[in-house]
């Protein structure tokens, strides 16, 4: 709620996007709401495989990413929570995020079951990747091509060179080369 000068009144509340440490996404969200700070951290449930055993475990919807219901006299306060790294800006001030869009992402995830996130800019031609599902499970390839939300890989590893299209939800990056 803008005055007739434009700016904010320092009370209104809207939401915020703070960026974390890695993997801190639950714990900020827990300790934000231990000091009565309204935040929203979306959870996605995945089936994670390991070689000895399979576990359904929470996993954040956006990587790095929590939510924040602040006004400009909290924002402070978020700054100073462990964890928190800075607020995402866009054009010089906090980027705000529209009330609708956090309900539907709520509502996604309370009606969807399979859904992710997938930010394709992260993985690109040349990039060492290895398949985390499917009957190519744990193999190791390098990017050809990224179309859309499929990578073409070439398998290196089956002593022979064989070209696939794999859906990009199932590939991650090979950080281990």
């Amino acid at each position: 709620m803008e005055n007739q000068f434009g700016s904010r009144h320092p009370w209104t509340r809207r939401w915020l996007v703070v960026y974390t440490r890695p993997r801190w996404e639950k714990k900020v969200d827990r300790l934000l709401k231990t000091q009565d700070i309204k935040s929203y951290c979306p959870i996605r449930r995945v089936s994670n495989q390991w070689a000895d055993r399979k576990k359904i475990v929470d996993l954040p919807l956006f990587s790095g990413y929590v939510f924040v219901w602040v006004s400009e006299r909290e924002e402070y306060k978020v700054r100073q929570t462990l964890g928190v790294l800075n607020f995402i800006y866009y054009m010089g001030k906090p980027a705000v995020i529209r009330d609708s869009v956090i309900d539907k992402i709520e509502n996604l995830i309370s009606t969807h079951s399979d859904y992710e996130v997938i930010n394709s800019q992260e993985i690109n031609h040349g990039d060492r990747i290895r398949i985390k599902s499917g009957i190519f499970y744990n193999q190791e390839g390098t990017v050809i091509k990224v179309h859309g939300k499929t990578v073409l890989m070439v398998f290196d590893h089956l002593n022979c060179a064989l070209v696939s299209n794999v859906p990009l939800a199932d590939v991650m990056l090979n950080t281990a080369i």
